[in-house]
């Protein structure tokens, strides 16, 4: 009985070991396509040349992204929803001033804070630590109102740089996780041999330190860009006239009924998330 079990319990084995690969590969397949597939069909959608119904197909066009660049195209004004390509690449500009502002200062404060919380003990330190969290936890809601509030309160006028100072406020907590993750990593042995060989503080940091965490420096700055590019909570609440940005332009014109136009802006914006992330993988390939 012992034989006939230990001879059968190989090919059953091996049976079993097949059928979960096969459930793996069709799980990660519907995983993906669960999560690819709207970005698919937007990008699919943004080449139809039907601008009254995107879901009944017609010809292939590229009209689409020819009029948000302001070229000439077969469209006709009726077909258009962009009120105008200056306001369209007003509002891109905006995004940008706010994204490399949020992010260049974020990813200084955020690495800053993250070295002093790892490398120093000090009372109310795994508070502080708390604390920091507490930004990613709050609702971007809740968070947009308080911070309506507050500007009001001491008479700010809404403009680009309330809505910096709104995408700070949860921000430099990303950069600060991403950075402390990478410094816990970090060999604090070499620090050590530099200040033992008469380096100085700012000269270990400079060649021993900083070269250690710049991955997860550039990560950190990467990934508060994406956020703030494509935030619209905290920048509908912050937001006064004048400083319209890229996703509040977008969502005012669905508004009003989706359209390829609008499929062909959000495909360039998928498109240069790739090409953010894809040379964020790359920089930190060649670091290491």
């Amino acid at each position: 009985m012992m034989t006939k079990g230990r001879q059968l319990s190989g090919p059953v084995i091996g049976r079993l070991g097949l059928i979960n690969k096969w459930l793996l590969f069709v799980y990660g397949c519907l995983f993906f396509l669960f999560i690819y597939l709207p970005i698919l069909l937007i990008m699919f959608y943004s080449f139809n040349s039907n601008p009254i119904n995107m879901m009944i197909l017609q010809d292939f066009t590229l009209d689409w992204y020819r009029s948000i660049f302001g070229l000439s195209t077969a469209l006709t004004e009726d077909s258009l929803y962009v009120e105008s390509t200056s306001q369209l690449m007003a509002a891109l500009k905006n995004s940008l001033i706010v994204a490399c502002s949020t992010t260049t200062i974020a990813t200084i404060l955020g690495t800053a804070t993250a070295i002093g919380v790892h490398r120093y003990r000090f009372r109310l330190r795994q508070f502080y630590q708390a604390l920091m969290f507490m930004p990613m936890l709050m609702p971007d809601i809740v968070l947009g109102i308080a911070l309506l509030i507050f500007f009001v309160n001491f008479g700010m006028k809404l403009s680009l740089m309330t809505i910096i100072i709104g995408h700070l406020t949860f921000l430099i907590s990303y950069v600060f996780i991403v950075v402390s993750a990478r410094l816990a990593g970090t060999d604090t042995t070499l620090e050590e041999a530099s200040a033992d060989l008469g380096a100085n503080e700012w000269v270990t940091f400079r060649r021993v330190t900083f070269p250690q965490i710049l991955p997860g420096v550039v990560g950190g700055a990467l990934l508060a860009f994406i956020i703030s590019i494509d935030d619209i909570v905290i920048t509908y609440f912050t937001a006064g006239v004048g400083s319209t940005t890229l996703p509040l332009f977008i969502y005012g014109m669905v508004r009003r009924g989706i359209k390829p136009e609008i499929n062909a802006i959000a495909t360039l914006m998928v498109l240069s998330s790739l090409i953010i992330a894809s040379l964020g993988l790359y920089l930190r390939s060649r670091r290491r």
